[in-house]
Protein backbone atom coordinates (compact mmCIF):
# COMPACT_ATOMS: atom_id res chain seq x y z
CA UNK A 1 0.00 0.00 0.00
CA UNK A 2 1.71 3.45 -1.01
CA UNK A 3 2.10 5.95 1.13
CA UNK A 4 0.20 9.41 0.48
CA UNK A 5 2.77 12.43 0.15
CA UNK A 6 1.85 15.47 2.23
CA UNK A 7 0.25 18.58 1.02
CA UNK A 8 2.78 20.60 -0.50
CA UNK A 9 3.63 23.81 2.04
CA UNK A 10 2.23 27.08 1.07
CA UNK A 11 5.18 29.52 -1.05
CA UNK A 12 6.56 31.42 1.89
CA UNK A 13 5.72 35.46 1.90
CA UNK A 14 7.52 37.70 0.20
CA UNK A 15 9.66 40.95 1.25
CA UNK A 16 10.17 43.75 -0.48
CA UNK A 17 13.17 46.57 -0.25
CA UNK A 18 10.60 49.26 -1.73
CA UNK A 19 7.43 49.98 -3.99
CA UNK A 20 9.67 49.83 -7.28
CA UNK A 21 11.32 46.12 -6.64
CA UNK A 22 7.39 45.13 -5.95
CA UNK A 23 5.81 46.42 -8.86
CA UNK A 24 8.80 44.94 -11.01
CA UNK A 25 7.62 41.71 -9.00
CA UNK A 26 4.19 41.77 -9.70
CA UNK A 27 3.67 42.94 -13.18
CA UNK A 28 4.76 39.82 -15.20
CA UNK A 29 2.61 37.84 -12.40
CA UNK A 30 -0.59 39.85 -13.07
CA UNK A 31 -2.98 40.96 -16.04
CA UNK A 32 -1.35 43.80 -17.34
CA UNK A 33 -4.44 45.54 -18.07
CA UNK A 34 -5.78 44.60 -14.47
CA UNK A 35 -2.55 46.28 -12.91
CA UNK A 36 -2.58 49.39 -14.61
CA UNK A 37 -6.00 50.18 -12.98
CA UNK A 38 -4.20 50.18 -9.68
CA UNK A 39 -4.52 53.92 -8.24
CA UNK A 40 -5.89 55.13 -11.83
CA UNK A 41 -9.37 53.46 -11.83
CA UNK A 42 -11.58 54.95 -9.49
CA UNK A 43 -11.43 53.18 -5.57
CA UNK A 44 -8.60 51.68 -6.14
CA UNK A 45 -5.61 51.46 -4.47
CA UNK A 46 -1.83 51.67 -6.08
CA UNK A 47 1.37 49.94 -5.30
CA UNK A 48 2.79 52.19 -3.10
CA UNK A 49 -0.54 50.97 -0.64
CA UNK A 50 0.32 47.43 -1.20
CA UNK A 51 4.24 47.66 -0.18
CA UNK A 52 3.12 49.92 3.14
CA UNK A 53 0.38 46.99 4.03
CA UNK A 54 3.37 44.22 3.41
CA UNK A 55 6.03 46.42 5.37
CA UNK A 56 3.50 47.01 8.39
CA UNK A 57 3.15 43.08 8.30
CA UNK A 58 -0.89 43.75 7.52
CA UNK A 59 -0.74 41.75 4.71
CA UNK A 60 1.27 38.94 2.92
CA UNK A 61 1.68 38.04 -0.17
CA UNK A 62 2.89 34.32 -1.98
CA UNK A 63 5.64 33.53 -4.32
CA UNK A 64 2.89 32.17 -7.54
CA UNK A 65 1.35 33.10 -10.31
CA UNK A 66 -0.78 35.15 -9.76
CA UNK A 67 0.34 36.00 -6.01
CA UNK A 68 -2.70 35.71 -3.82
CA UNK A 69 -2.47 38.50 -1.16
CA UNK A 70 -3.46 37.10 2.53
CA UNK A 71 -5.09 39.71 5.15
CA UNK A 72 -6.72 39.37 8.47
CA UNK A 73 -9.42 42.41 9.04
CA UNK A 74 -11.86 43.27 12.43
CA UNK A 75 -15.18 43.72 11.26
CA UNK A 76 -17.40 45.53 14.03
CA UNK A 77 -20.88 45.43 13.84
CA UNK A 78 -22.13 48.47 15.73
CA UNK A 79 -25.50 48.38 16.84
CA UNK A 80 -27.43 51.34 18.02
CA UNK A 81 -30.18 51.89 20.50
CA UNK A 82 -32.93 50.84 18.28
CA UNK A 83 -30.88 47.84 17.10
CA UNK A 84 -29.71 49.69 13.77
CA UNK A 85 -26.23 48.85 12.18
CA UNK A 86 -23.92 51.04 11.71
CA UNK A 87 -22.35 51.24 7.94
CA UNK A 88 -19.64 53.24 6.09
CA UNK A 89 -21.51 54.44 3.18
CA UNK A 90 -18.79 55.91 1.05
CA UNK A 91 -15.43 57.00 1.54
CA UNK A 92 -13.68 59.93 0.28
CA UNK A 93 -10.00 59.33 -1.14
CA UNK A 94 -7.40 61.54 -1.65
CA UNK A 95 -7.09 61.05 -5.08
CA UNK A 96 -10.63 63.02 -5.29
CA UNK A 97 -12.52 59.86 -6.14
CA UNK A 98 -15.35 58.79 -3.83
CA UNK A 99 -15.85 54.77 -2.86
CA UNK A 100 -18.99 53.05 -2.18
CA UNK A 101 -18.72 50.61 0.61
CA UNK A 102 -21.85 49.75 2.62
CA UNK A 103 -20.34 47.81 5.63
CA UNK A 104 -19.61 47.77 8.96
CA UNK A 105 -16.72 49.09 10.73
CA UNK A 106 -13.53 47.13 9.35
CA UNK A 107 -10.09 47.00 10.00
CA UNK A 108 -6.78 44.90 8.41
CA UNK A 109 -5.16 43.09 11.99
CA UNK A 110 -1.83 44.18 12.52
CA UNK A 111 0.68 41.18 13.51
CA UNK A 112 0.03 39.28 16.80
CA UNK A 113 -3.12 41.68 17.39
CA UNK A 114 -5.95 39.49 18.93
CA UNK A 115 -9.50 40.39 17.30
CA UNK A 116 -10.91 42.88 20.66
CA UNK A 117 -6.98 44.43 20.40
CA UNK A 118 -8.10 45.20 16.76
CA UNK A 119 -11.43 46.39 17.44
CA UNK A 120 -10.41 48.60 19.75
CA UNK A 121 -8.00 49.73 17.39
CA UNK A 122 -10.71 50.19 14.78
CA UNK A 123 -13.07 52.20 16.24
CA UNK A 124 -10.53 54.69 17.48
CA UNK A 125 -8.74 55.21 14.52
CA UNK A 126 -11.88 54.93 12.05
CA UNK A 127 -14.40 56.95 14.66
CA UNK A 128 -11.77 58.70 16.92
CA UNK A 129 -11.97 62.01 15.82
CA UNK A 130 -15.56 62.53 16.87
CA UNK A 131 -13.98 61.59 20.38
CA UNK A 132 -11.40 62.56 22.87
CA UNK A 133 -8.76 60.40 23.49
CA UNK A 134 -7.64 56.29 23.21
CA UNK A 135 -8.86 55.92 27.01
CA UNK A 136 -12.20 57.47 25.98
CA UNK A 137 -12.92 55.31 23.10
CA UNK A 138 -11.72 52.15 25.57
CA UNK A 139 -14.76 53.24 27.87
CA UNK A 140 -16.84 53.81 24.94
CA UNK A 141 -16.64 50.12 23.54
CA UNK A 142 -18.45 47.33 24.74
CA UNK A 143 -18.17 44.15 22.82
CA UNK A 144 -21.53 41.49 23.35
CA UNK A 145 -20.19 38.23 24.70
CA UNK A 146 -20.90 35.31 22.13
CA UNK A 147 -20.94 37.95 19.30
CA UNK A 148 -17.52 36.82 17.67
CA UNK A 149 -17.39 34.64 14.48
CA UNK A 150 -14.25 33.83 12.02
CA UNK A 151 -14.50 32.98 8.59
CA UNK A 152 -12.10 32.63 5.84
CA UNK A 153 -13.47 34.08 2.15
CA UNK A 154 -11.55 33.77 -1.38
CA UNK A 155 -12.20 36.62 -3.71
CA UNK A 156 -10.42 39.25 -6.20
CA UNK A 157 -9.35 42.63 -4.30
CA UNK A 158 -11.53 45.40 -4.86
CA UNK A 159 -8.73 47.90 -3.76
CA UNK A 160 -6.38 45.79 -6.09
CA UNK A 161 -7.56 44.78 -9.68
CA UNK A 162 -6.57 40.86 -10.78
CA UNK A 163 -4.74 40.54 -7.37
CA UNK A 164 -6.55 37.29 -5.66
CA UNK A 165 -6.96 37.59 -2.05
CA UNK A 166 -7.63 35.48 0.94
CA UNK A 167 -9.40 37.43 4.16
CA UNK A 168 -9.30 35.74 7.22
CA UNK A 169 -12.33 37.79 8.55
CA UNK A 170 -12.98 38.42 12.27
CA UNK A 171 -16.56 39.79 13.32
CA UNK A 172 -18.01 41.24 16.55
CA UNK A 173 -20.98 43.34 17.57
CA UNK A 174 -20.22 46.21 20.02
CA UNK A 175 -22.14 49.15 21.18
CA UNK A 176 -20.07 52.69 20.89
CA UNK A 177 -21.59 55.23 23.79
CA UNK A 178 -21.85 58.38 22.33
CA UNK A 179 -22.38 58.04 18.70
CA UNK A 180 -24.53 60.69 16.91
CA UNK A 181 -28.13 59.05 16.15
CA UNK A 182 -28.07 60.64 12.60
CA UNK A 183 -25.45 60.28 9.83
CA UNK A 184 -22.38 61.81 10.52
CA UNK A 185 -18.37 61.57 8.97
CA UNK A 186 -15.78 61.12 10.39
CA UNK A 187 -11.54 62.08 9.49
CA UNK A 188 -9.23 59.95 8.91
CA UNK A 189 -5.88 61.25 10.58
CA UNK A 190 -2.05 61.82 8.44
CA UNK A 191 0.43 59.32 9.50
CA UNK A 192 4.24 59.13 8.79
CA UNK A 193 6.14 55.80 7.96
CA UNK A 194 8.54 55.05 10.14
CA UNK A 195 11.49 54.77 7.88
CA UNK A 196 12.12 57.30 5.16
CA UNK A 197 10.57 54.61 2.20
CA UNK A 198 7.67 54.41 4.22
CA UNK A 199 7.39 58.26 4.71
CA UNK A 200 7.61 58.61 0.98
CA UNK A 201 5.59 55.70 -0.01
CA UNK A 202 2.90 57.13 2.45
CA UNK A 203 3.04 60.42 0.65
CA UNK A 204 2.46 58.77 -2.73
CA UNK A 205 -0.35 55.93 -1.72
CA UNK A 206 -3.97 56.09 -2.09
CA UNK A 207 -5.97 57.35 1.56
CA UNK A 208 -8.94 57.72 2.73
CA UNK A 209 -9.25 61.61 3.99
CA UNK A 210 -13.08 60.77 5.37
CA UNK A 211 -15.55 58.40 6.16
CA UNK A 212 -19.42 59.02 6.07
CA UNK A 213 -21.40 56.63 8.31
CA UNK A 214 -25.23 55.66 8.94
CA UNK A 215 -27.46 53.96 10.50
CA UNK A 216 -29.35 51.11 8.53
CA UNK A 217 -31.72 48.01 9.68
CA UNK A 218 -29.48 44.75 10.44
CA UNK A 219 -31.55 42.51 7.16
CA UNK A 220 -29.96 45.16 4.78
CA UNK A 221 -26.29 44.52 6.24
CA UNK A 222 -23.94 42.61 3.82
CA UNK A 223 -23.12 39.43 5.63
Amino acid sequence: MSRRSPPPSPPPPQRFANPQSLSDWLEPRLPSDSFAAWGVKPGTKNVHNLWLELSDGETSITDSTPPVRAVSVVTVRVIGKNGNILVEGRQELSDGSVRERFRPLSEKMKPDETPEEAVFRAVREELGSIFSGEDDVVQRVKILPGSYSRRVEEKNSMSYPGLPARYALHSVDATVRGLPEEDFCTEEDECDGETVEETRAAGKAVTVKRHHWKWVSPGSVRA
